[in-house]
């Protein structure tokens, strides 16, 4: 398995999980979560999983400090519904590093490490993305507005000719390799779009 050189620049995050520390998983509950991961369970890397990879980790950080995030002990609320744009990819996404799941999510031991019905979709209240520490009450919303990283202008004819079955080897090697430059800029170049990424206080929504 191979993956683009830049994955391995892409900042991993460590979680704690009680309920794969009682388990076994993981002996003491830590488990560190890398960029290939948030790939491997979606199958491709893109523009949509690298901004709900970076918003997932930049949220999480800024709910916990400098302390360890509790994966399975967070909300997440998503303004937009299930099945509208990439809001089950970004869903997908985030519930890898949180733990939360909705309806078909696990119910728990005795009332305890529940991950079901933590995320939700189309939630009043919320203008993009909002997730909430259950054990504070703390909670930040997030906006991504992936547009303030454009692709190369190359990459919409060579995709056509692509799924056309017309593009030749050297045009579908292009075309991955200007795909995944505007990924690795989402990833990596966050300094020179900050406005890409907002994150700011929210309030936390009723019926945690």
């Amino acid at each position: 398995m191979a993956f683009p050189d830049y994955f391995s620049r892409v900042p991993g995050i460590t979680l704690y999980d009680p309920l794969a520390e009682v388990l076994g998983a993981a002996s003491d509950g830590l488990i560190e979560y890398h960029f290939a991961d948030a790939v491997k369970l979606c199958g491709h890397a893109c523009p949509t999983v690298a901004g709900s990879w970076l918003l997932g980790v930049s949220a999480l950080r800024a709910l916990y400090g400098e302390a360890i995030p509790r994966r399975g002990e967070i909300d997440v609320a998503l303004a937009e519904a299930e099945d509208s744009g990439v809001a089950g990819v970004m869903a997908s996404v985030l519930g890898l590093l949180t733990g939360a799941a909705g309806y078909g999510g696990f119910k728990g031991l005795a009332g305890q490490f529940q991950r079901q019905q933590r995320l939700r979709f189309a939630v009043s209240g919320v203008s993009g993305i909002r997730l909430t520490r259950r054990d504070t009450g703390r909670s930040v919303d997030c906006t991504l507005d992936l547009g303030k990283v454009p692709g190369d202008p190359r990459c919409g004819p060579l995709l056509g000719a692509i799924l056309a079955g017309k593009a030749s080897d050297d045009e579908r090697s292009l075309f991955a390799e200007l795909w995944q430059q505007r990924v690795e800029r989402i990833l990596l170049d966050t300094q020179n779009h900050p406005e890409m990424l907002t994150l700011t206080p929210g309030q936390a929504l009723e019926n945690r």
